[in-house]
């Protein structure tokens, strides 16, 4: 029997494989939901301009739920948007999506000075400040930075990107590299601002990202962005990424989030005791349809294969329900 934790305490353990009181519950992206923001009063797409809303749907999504983890970047647009990608903000049925990559070649590249003060930057940042001080001795409080890959999507656009795999990969391999240095920017803003733990959002399963690009451009980066953040962080990849796990594992990320079309057991299986594991309960067949019966048993099947933090595998559907969210920590 240990002594009961902090829901802080509890995340913080949980992602270092050590001992916890009970299972961990949360995660690392969005669990914004057009119910939680009629009942917090705090709505897309106002959230992503106005700090104090931001904080207000990000503690009380997660608080509602019975999470442990308080994570207010809804979207995944922030850093791009900072740099000069045309954005839609979305609304209460629509999340955020970049609508024109500004950048077409790896020269295009610059990292203003203002950086963190742009407005969509700026936002997130004093949202974290403000989670920190009215909830961080009790809860973790999670930033998410985006991956080199990712933000090359973002940035270039994801047509561009696949084609240079194939025609360029040694001007790919620049753009990744300066890229880095984004994510690196991002992340140090965010733990100055009071985060515990960053999710690194990076979306290079295979059908995003080939097996050679991974292995030979993008891995060593994840093991320089290890290096030089220093905190936990939580790789989320949505896609299967079973011929990838165990590489992963050996990055030195602390935690990986998965997709559930990779079964809990075989993640286990693949990241060993090297790294931890969160996520296990499947948007698609169990919270969208809000199928409490598939909710527990997606929650019995991760905890029995030792997934140390429980939740959602990606950003949930607007539509889910709060108790279908809640159901997860209860089941």
């Amino acid at each position: 029997m240990h002594d009961p934790m902090t829901p802080r305490q509890r995340v913080l353990a949980a992602i270092q494989r050590r001992p916890t009181d009970r299972p961990a519950f949360g995660a690392v992206t969005s669990v914004a939901t057009t119910e939680a923001m009629a009942a917090s009063g705090a709505a897309f797409p106002h959230v992503h301009h106005d700090p104090a809303l931001m904080a207000r749907l990000a503690a009380f999504a997660a608080i509602d739920a019975g999470f442990d983890m308080i994570a207010p970047l809804f979207s995944v647009l922030h850093e791009a948007a900072a740099l000069g990608a045309e954005t839609d903000w979305g609304h209460e049925r629509a999340m955020p999506a970049i609508t024109r990559p500004p950048w077409h070649a790896p020269e295009d590249i610059s990292i203003p000075d203002d950086f963190e003060q742009r407005a969509a930057m700026a936002v997130p940042l004093e949202a974290l400040r403000l989670l920190k001080a009215e909830y961080g001795e009790h809860y973790a409080i999670v930033g998410k930075t985006f991956g080199p890959w990712s933000l090359s999507f973002h940035l270039f656009g994801v047509e561009t990107i696949l084609m240079m795999v194939l025609d360029d990969p040694d001007k790919l391999a620049v753009i990744l590299e300066r890229l880095s240095q984004v994510t690196v920017r991002s992340a140090l803003a965010q733990l100055e601002a009071g985060a515990d733990l960053l999710c690194l959002a990076d979306h290079c399963s295979r059908d995003m990202c080939a097996p050679w690009t991974y292995r030979e451009l993008l891995l060593p980066l994840h093991r320089q962005l290890v290096h030089r953040i220093p905190a936990q962080l939580v790789l989320h990849t949505c896609g299967d990424t079973a011929d990838r796990l165990s590489a992963m594992a050996d990055s030195g990320i602390a935690c990986f989030h998965y997709d559930t079309c990779l079964p809990a057991e075989l993640a286990r299986q693949l990241a060993g005791e090297r790294m931890a594991l969160m996520g296990g309960v499947s948007n698609i067949t169990s919270l969208l349809p809000a199928d409490e019966d598939a909710i527990r048993a997606d929650v019995r099947r991760a905890r029995a294969a030792s997934i140390d933090i429980i939740g959602p595998e990606c950003a949930v559907p607007l539509s889910t329900t709060l108790g279908s969210l809640r159901t997860i920590t209860v089941s």
